[in-house]
């Protein structure tokens, strides 16, 4: 089924919620490097969603309830989020389609604020999976 074509400038919205981490998320932009352009913006290929990073984040994850931070990618695109006929530089155009899979990789552990007993503790998960979606500008061409 036919999806709008991402293009430079589309939005990538992360979900706050991955497992049991709640991240303080802030949107990214997508960059695209296919040869074609749509409303003079160049669109998206294969491998451009690998190079969406967004760092800084903050987030806890209970018991850890002093934040940490952390940095956010994208892991995997859906299934409808490549198209499987449309292609720029031998390489499949990126689609709007559903929801992907989101990474939240640990930089500073949140922690288990000290006790008068222990010391803090750090959250020993380094790597958290969500979602995400995209928001795209590109209301007009769609590819399969």
């Amino acid at each position: 089924m036919p999806d709008f074509i991402l293009i430079t400038g589309d939005r990538v919205i992360f979900n706050p919620t991955f497992q049991k981490a709640i991240v303080v998320v802030r949107p990214a932009f997508l960059t695209g490097t296919g040869r074609a352009t749509v409303n003079k913006k160049t669109i998206c290929i294969d491998g451009d969603e690998r190079k969406v990073f967004v760092p800084g984040c903050s987030y806890t994850s209970p018991p850890n309830i002093t934040p940490g931070t952390g940095i956010l990618s994208i892991q995997s695109l859906a299934f409808n989020q490549r198209a499987r006929r449309v292609k720029s530089r031998l390489r499949a155009v990126l689609l709007k389609g559903t929801i992907f899979t989101a990474k939240f990789q640990v930089i500073l552990p949140a922690q288990i604020p000290p006790t008068p007993t222990s010391p803090p503790i750090p959250d020993p998960i380094r790597i958290y999976l969500g979602t995400g979606f995209f928001i795209t500008t590109n209301i007009k061409v769609k590819g399969t």
